[in-house]
């Protein structure tokens, strides 16, 4: 095993303090124990409620519990420890604000620089004082692979096979592959938990498990502040129009997922949707996700900044690394302009994010696609516009007069309503210069206003929706395209000769 050997290197080496930061403790003593028995060194583990007890061969002379004091097993191992490795479990509250404590550690890690003791601290979360990140060493455990993913995947279904009278789980291969991708970034242990929750639960693998699994793995990243996960979203045939945007993902599908092709090539990385509100943009960036059948993870801009110096991108950097993570998976940055448009009085926070921002476009290795939203250009950077941060920029018009009819037409069937009782052309005619969002409102408002003048009526249960009606709703609404008119004609223009159209 990789981890194994690499550990193995560092302890070797005679580093004296290693930090090991996981969640998996279950798999750090595993790994310790194996580097152990290699190196033939006695491992010894210490926690708060147990003290210091022998996990391995070696002598026992150090097994004692009444070794729980902190403060208690860190002279002890300064004074009087035996060769080996002493792994401390939870030590991160007593490093925080504790001098005494840190003083400690530097003595051992000074005392035996030969590396006769080695000390393991791990723990979820540990940030060293400065005066020891120059003493100790880091170490990541890898984790699970994809090929791991699947040999686990079927050591489960082999273990409930021999709890179930030899039935085997009921699955197939592209499920299979399914969940393998969607269980990727976790640690072992993670893993296996989670395809025997998947198991277990009905003795099978469906795509049915696909979003809980991913729901499930979103929650152990704990980043739900920041970034918010939906395996809910839409289907591009609730979206009218857009075919050139359509035919360009299908397009992309199989390489996004390396699928059918011996040519190397770039992992396609993200569109940025240009148009007026309510064009339907933020409903095509959910689309992207429906048509690939990814998770999707929204990035919150008003949860990203905090009024502390240096938290704002680091929340940025912790969901870029939780959206690694979650890989594949499409990333909405909706109105990116909010995020990244510089301000006189934000002391240079939001050139610090896009900065953070453009290196992660730029050097991201993973299966994520990024699908960003604007509706002003002006406040978007030239570094973000141009060629490589984007695979393309898509401009989102009005929708034309075919494609109103599309719009009503599906907003309509959302209702339940007969289409075919309904004139279309009328309505497509009467709704020139209305976004989408704008239509549906038409439907909405029109609707509401019907159920109350039918209220208490024999047939009241009746939606009393009619073409009339959604006219007469149309022309008492002024829309967007009218009352701004000057910003979207710049925005036309600015759009002409630079972008991709959607229609």
């Amino acid at each position: 095993m990789q981890d194994a050997r690499d550990l193995g290197v560092i302890i070797s080496a005679q580093a004296s303090l290693i930090v090991v930061e996981t969640h998996d403790e279950k798999a750090a003593l595993e790994l310790l124990q194996r580097v152990a028995c290699d190196q033939q060194k006695p491992l010894l583990r210490w926690t708060v409620t147990d003290g210091l007890r022998a996990s391995h061969f070696g002598l026992q002379l150090e097994q004692d519990g009444e070794l729980t004091e902190p403060e208690q097993v860190l002279r002890h191992i300064r004074d009087r420890a035996h060769p080996g490795i002493y792994m401390l479990c939870d030590f991160h509250p007593w490093i925080e604000d504790q001098p005494k404590n840190v003083r400690l550690l530097k003595d051992i890690a000074l005392k035996h620089d030969q590396g006769a003791v080695t000390l393991v601290l791990v723990s979820h979360q540990l940030n060293l004082p400065p005066e020891l990140v120059r003493l100790a060493a880091k170490f990541s455990l890898s984790l699970a692979s994809e090929g791991e993913i699947l040999a686990m995947v079927k050591d489960e279904a082999r273990k409930w096979a021999v709890k179930n009278q030899g039935n085997k789980v009921r699955a197939d291969g592209a499920t299979i592959n399914r969940l393998a991708r969607a269980l990727r970034g976790l640690s072992h242990g993670e893993v296996r938990r989670l395809v025997k929750t998947a198991i277990y639960d009905d003795g099978a693998i469906t795509d049915s498990d696909i979003p809980e699994i991913n729901t499930a793995k979103f929650r152990l990243m704990d980043m739900e502040a920041v970034l918010t996960y939906s395996y809910e979203v839409e289907d591009f045939n609730h979206i009218g129009g857009m075919e050139n945007l359509k035919n360009w993902l299908s397009l992309r599908k199989d390489a996004f997922f390396n699928v059918g092709t011996k040519i190397k090539m770039d992992t396609p990385k993200g569109v940025l949707l240009l148009g007026v509100q309510g064009g339907g943009k933020s409903l095509a960036a959910k689309a992207v996700a429906g048509l690939w059948g990814l998770p999707m993870l929204r990035l919150d801009v008003g949860a990203l900044y905090n009024k502390f110096y240096g938290e704002t991108e680091r929340n940025l950097r912790e969901a870029l690394q939780l959206a690694d993570q979650m890989s594949p998976c499409v990333l909405w940055l909706d109105e990116i302009e909010k995020a990244i448009s510089s301000g006189d009085n934000d002391a240079g926070v939001s050139q610090r994010v896009l900065g953070t921002l453009l290196t992660w476009m730029q050097e991201r290795k993973t299966s994520v696609f990024m699908v960003a939203t604007a509706n002003d250009i002006s406040r978007l950077p030239a570094e973000l516009l141009r060629k490589g941060r984007f695979d393309e920029i898509f401009f989102v018009d009005l929708p034309s007069a075919e494609v109103r009819r599309e719009i009503f037409a599906i907003h309509l069937g959302k209702r339940d309503c007969d289409t075919s009782h309904f004139d279309l052309d009328a309505l497509a005619a009467a709704s020139e210069g209305f976004s989408g969002a704008e239509i549906e409102q038409a439907v909405v408002a029109a609707l509401y206003s019907g159920l109350a003048t039918s209220a208490g009526a024999p047939d009241a249960k009746n939606m009393p929706l009619t073409t009339e009606s959604i006219v007469a709703e149309v022309m008492a609404t002024a829309p967007l395209s009218a009352v701004m008119a000057e910003k979207l004609h710049g925005l036309r223009n600015w759009a002409a000769e630079r972008n991709v159209r959607t229609v």
